[in-house]
């Protein structure tokens, strides 16, 4: 028999606290097959883009997607964050949306704060802009890139009009590659539309090696070159700050 008495009904604070402890160790094991994910204080923000970049359109659920209405809304956070020095784009995707991808692209190339991307896997179709849109380029040795012209499915009406849509869309996604890269207009077309390569389509598929000798790509390295890298802009930018705040003190 338990000669333990509680007053009022009065439970062991402790007992709702090691539930709810266990609980959470339970859906974390059930998320990432992990009981603790380490966190620490950091100035780096990595943003994931996996799978098939989701635009407009809903895409089947069995296909893993990013949307791009949930990056948009983090980029102008990271943005505006006072903590957040640098951003860590890492990429492994097979496309997706031509106008949700050159979104995501100008966004990232366009904020004030350091910026790395690494490619692992894949960095494909429209995934080849979001990658050259960081300050500084990585891909993984075994990572490739697929270029390739612009497609569409559904429904094409077959007028001149058609056509000039889809080369003024074809010449946004040159015009930023060859802007925000060190590869060449010339060679970036000749890759888009070579033939014997790809089945049933044109492109070339890019090796890590090949993506950095053609100058898409800056650099072949991984996690830690990126990161490594990352910190080294982050802290150009701070010095470029310092002398501002110098400068203006000094007038």
């Amino acid at each position: 028999m338990n000669n333990k008495n509680y007053q009022n009904n009065e439970v062991p604070e402790t007992q709702p606290a090691e539930q709810s402890k266990q609980a959470a160790e339970l859906q974390q094991i059930k998320e990432l097959g992990t009981p603790e994910v380490p966190k620490e204080e950091s100035n780096i923000h990595c943003l994931t883009i996996i799978g098939q970049i989701e635009g407009h359109i809903l895409l089947p659920p069995h296909n893993k997607t990013t949307k791009y209405e949930h990056i948009i809304p983090q980029l102008v956070a990271i943005e505006e964050s006072k903590q957040i020095e640098g951003l860590l784009l890492v990429l492994n995707t097979v496309g997706g949306d031509v106008e949700a991808g050159l979104a995501i692209s100008e966004m990232v190339s366009s904020l004030s704060k350091p910026t790395v991307s690494l490619v692992l896997g894949g960095g494909h179709s429209i995934g080849v802009p979001m990658a050259v849109s960081a300050n500084h380029s990585f891909i993984a040795s075994s990572a490739t890139m697929t270029i390739h012209p612009i497609r569409m499915n559904g429904l094409v009406i077959g007028v001149p009009q058609t056509y000039e849509y889809f080369d003024k869309m074809q010449e946004r996604v040159v015009n930023f590659v060859c802007s925000h890269s060190g590869i060449k207009r010339e060679k970036f077309r000749e890759l888009m539309l070579k033939t014997g390569e790809l089945a049933n389509d044109v492109g070339t598929v890019l090796f890590g090696e090949e993506a950095t000798q053609s100058g898409l790509i800056d650099q072949v390295g991984g996690l830690s070159d990126a990161i490594k890298k990352l910190n080294e802009l982050i802290e150009i930018r701070r010095k470029e700050n310092s002398n501002q705040q110098q400068g203006g003190k000094l007038q």
